[in-house]
């Protein structure tokens, strides 16, 4: 049987680093990382999708598909459900190349 890093797998599976179907895959990835996320800070304090989402201004609904990543969801949401769970938030930011093009 031979072994493979996981690494290699993905390269060989999904595509190597830069295709269009491994970054697809990758983002998809950081969602459904931030989903659970949410659903443990959630349950950490001790509340239902449909309180979270009273105290946001949205239903149940809504929660539900964040945590699930089903749905597109605002980063204004995404904000509320931050701040509403006490948690902190960092954006880290990083510039594929530093040129700016103006059309």
């Amino acid at each position: 049987m031979k072994r493979y890093s996981l690494d290699r797998a993905k390269d060989e599976l999904i595509g190597v680093k830069g295709t269009p179907e491994r970054d697809q895959y990758e983002f998809e990835l950081k969602l459904e990382i931030i989903g659970d996320l949410i659903q443990q800070a959630r349950k950490e304090r001790n509340l239902t999708q449909e309180q979270l989402g009273k105290l946001i201004g949205v239903k149940k609904a809504q929660i539900s598909r964040l945590e699930n990543n089903t749905g597109n969801i605002t980063l204004e949401t995404m904000l509320k459900v931050f701040t509403a769970l006490e948690a902190k938030v960092n954006f880290n930011i990083q510039m594929l190349n530093n040129q700016i093009n103006v059309a």
